[in-house]
């Protein structure tokens, strides 16, 4: 890192200000993300394990703590939790005995695709912040340059999982009248 392309103010604002957008922002998903979840008496970190577990159909534990950008003991205690629940099922592969694998089980599929249905009855006010770009632009902000920054921080592979859980999602949700449903999709398509 050479300091010669920038200054310590330019560099205490700048690390300042993305600190403090981040968090605001934060703070604002959180609340919305858990005003979600609650009625399925699931937790932040649950959720996003079993959605990344959904979208990267046959993901290591290792993935999902990467991706969920979290501790692999955090991935793994809290993917224990759910499949106690029934939610997930761990495996091993016959030719990688070394990695741990995650699947939704039926009944973690049926949870998410009913989290899906009720996304609307509750508040979300990162989506409300965000519908008057919509309205100008026509689309939603894409964040290319906060993405930029996330792949110089995580690496390529990060960005990789991220792109292809989206692409999934992508593939996976079917929008009716204002309801979303999931067509399930192979394994072989979640990873290609």
């Amino acid at each position: 890192m050479s300091k010669d392309n920038y200054s310590l103010k330019d560099a205490m604002i700048y690390t300042q200000r993305i600190a403090q957008l981040s968090k605001a922002l934060w703070k604002a998903v959180e609340k919305d993300w858990q005003q979600w979840i609650k009625p399925y008496n699931l937790n932040i970190n649950e959720h996003h394990i079993l959605w990344i577990s959904y979208h990267l159909q046959g993901a290591t534990i290792s993935d999902i703590a990467n991706f969920g950008v979290m501790h692999v003991s955090t991935a793994f205690n809290f993917s224990k939790k759910l499949e106690e629940r029934g939610y997930l099922h761990f495996y091993k592969k016959e030719d990688d005995r070394r990695n741990t694998y995650v699947n939704v089980t039926d009944v973690g599929e049926e949870l998410i695709l009913q989290m899906n249905e009720s996304y609307y009855n509750t508040e979300h006010g990162v989506l409300d912040g965000s519908l008057p770009i919509k309205e100008l632009y026509g689309k939603f902000p894409e964040f290319l340059e906060v993405m930029s920054v996330v792949r110089n921080i995580y690496g390529d592979d990060f960005m990789e999982i991220f792109e292809r859980g989206f692409e999934n999602l992508d593939k996976t949700i079917q929008e009716n009248d204002e309801h979303l449903s999931s067509i399930k999709i192979t394994e072989a398509e979640s990873l290609s």
